[in-house]
């Protein structure tokens, strides 16, 4: 049975080949062929579109942020067209956000996992746990998980 996948920023980041954080990117395509040929349907969380955007910005040079910032805007415009086996999610409206915002405070306090005690779970996680936990309630019978290279978002899978 397929998967609803949403893709997290240390993935979406090998899958757009940008330098220096593109070290797995093998391991990713490769994994990433496998779930498709296995019929998995994959959502791109605005978070992680965001995420990403910001570390084109930190790249060395201009003409190499200018490569990745129009390979970045290129992909997302294919996948508002369905043209990439991956789609953006679903724009929160105000009140949906607003609860998002009103859980912030709890889960920062949260430390983010086992091994990162001292950090909490930020803005952009939240909204990306909150995107897996409304594709589980809308599809029950179906697993759900994020797929990310950072264990924090990797524990986020539901299996029925």
């Amino acid at each position: 049975m397929s998967a609803i996948i949403l893709l997290d920023t240390s993935v979406y980041l090998n899958v757009l080949d940008v330098p220096g954080f593109n070290q797995d990117r093998s391991n990713v395509l490769g994994s990433f062929q496998r779930s498709i040929q296995a019929g998995d349907y994959f959502l791109l969380p605005l978070a992680t579109v965001w995420e990403t955007g910001n570390h084109i910005a930190d790249l060395d040079t201009g003409q190499t942020r200018r490569i990745y910032a129009e390979k970045l805007v290129d992909e997302i415009a294919k996948a508002f067209q369905g043209e990439t086996p991956y789609r953006v999610t679903h724009f929160p409206d105000r009140d949906e956000f607003l609860r998002w915002l009103g859980n912030f405070p709890q889960f920062v306090m949260r430390s983010k996992s086992f091994k990162k005690q001292r950090e909490g779970i930020s803005l952009a996680d939240l909204s990306i746990i909150k995107e897996w936990e409304r594709n589980c309630e809308l599809h029950p019978m179906t697993r759900v998980r994020v797929w990310s290279l950072d264990e924090d978002l990797a524990c986020y899978d539901r299996q029925p």
